[in-house]
This record gives structure tokens, C-alpha cells and sequence, in this order.
């Protein structure tokens, strides 16, 4: 049985991107980027709401493969590597190595939860939150980024109550503190 795990970059006011929608974090430098690498490495499967699916879209740019530091070029392999199933009514096709699901969410995410091993990676709050509240995530993971937005897109989204029950914390390049969550009740 595979672990659902919602991690995302947050601002210590708990943004995942500003008041104008952009995400505002500071970009990962190289010791950060390569963890996030090796997450994205470790990925049996990524699924994405459309929003987030349009703005990771950019590692599958050819111009991925010759960018200057090989930190890049190495996520944008680890990113088109994985499957991703995105979840959206709106947008008529996906790009490669990806596949479109417009409805059923909970049933097509318990389904790959039954039948995969390893982690599953969620991208995208509202995504997210919906599988929160389906009883669906197995780990919150916050990659808290030492500054403060003052507003925007909330990791976790408004009117979602969850009693979590903590499993660690790890500090990483760029003052980030990772901050890992299980629901309480498993």
C-alpha cells in the first residue's frame, strides 16, 4: 500500500504563494533543490490539481534539458520520470507521462493507494484539501521558509480541521525547516 504525502514550500505564516497568487518564496538554491530532487525521485506517482500541474509543466520544457545548473536538468529527468495523474474539469489534455481524471477523485486516489507501493506525492491545496478530507493523506509535510507573505494561497485550506499528530523535524539549506504531520488517529 502505497503513502499519500502532501508536502509543499510555505512561508512561516503557513502561504504556499502571495497575496497576487505568485509564488513568492524564495527559489530553492542548489543543497535545497537537490533534496527536492531526490523527493521527486522517490515519487511512485504525482498527483496534481491543475493550477500547480500548469506551473510544474515547466520541467517539461525541451530548454529543461540544457539549463545552466545541472541541478535543474537533473529535477526537470526526476519530474518527466514520474507518472502524474492530474485532476481537472477544465483543461483538455496533459503533456507526457501524464494522464487526465475528471471526476472521482476519492475513488481513483484510494484505487492507486491500494494497488501502488511507495510514496504518492500531492500537489495543489485545494487538491489537497479534498483529499484531507476524504481521510486520504497519510503525511503532511511543511517546508517552512523563513518568510512571512502576510497572505495568499494557505497550505492548508480554509475551514479544514484536522487533529495531526507530529513524526519529526529536519533542518535544510536556506534556513527551511521541514515539519512532518500524520493524521492523529492513525
Amino acid at each position: 500500500m502505497a503513502t499519500i504525502v502532501y508536502a509543499m514550500l510555505t512561508s512561516l505564516d503557513g502561504y504556499i504563494a502571495g497575496p497576487s497568487g505568485d509564488i513568492d518564496l524564495p527559489i530553492p538554491e542548489e543543497k535545497l533543490h537537490q533534496h527536492f530532487n531526490d523527493e521527486m525521485r522517490r515519487t511512485t506517482i504525482a498527483l496534481c490539481g491543475r493550477r500547480m500541474y500548469e506551473a510544474m509543466r515547466f520541467w517539461d520544457s525541451p530548454e529543461r534539458e540544457i539549463a545552466a545548473e545541472e541541478v535543474e536538468r537533473d529535477f526537470a529527468h526526476a519530474w518527466r520520470e514520474t507518472p502524474k495523474i492530474v485532476f481537472s474539469t477544465t483543461l483538455e489534455e496533459v503533456g507526457p507521462n501524464a494522464r487526465l481524471v475528471r471526476n472521482d477523485v476519492e475513488a481513483v486516489v484510494k484505487s492507486l493507494k491500494r494497488e501502488a507501493t511507495g510514496d504518492i506525492s500531492v500537489s495543489g491545496a485545494e487538491l489537497a484539501a479534498h483529499l484531507a478530507r476524504a481521510g486520504l493523506i497519510d503525511e503532511y509535510r511543511l517546508y517552512l521558509h523563513p518568510v512571512v507573505l502576510g497572505g495568499g494561497k494557505p497550505y492548508f485550506q480554509s475551514g479544514l480541521s484536522l487533529a495531526l499528530k507530529p513524526l519529526g523535524a529536519e533542518r535544510l539549506a536556506q534556513g527551511v525547516t521541514l515539519l512532518r504531520y500524520a493524521p492523529a488517529d492513525s
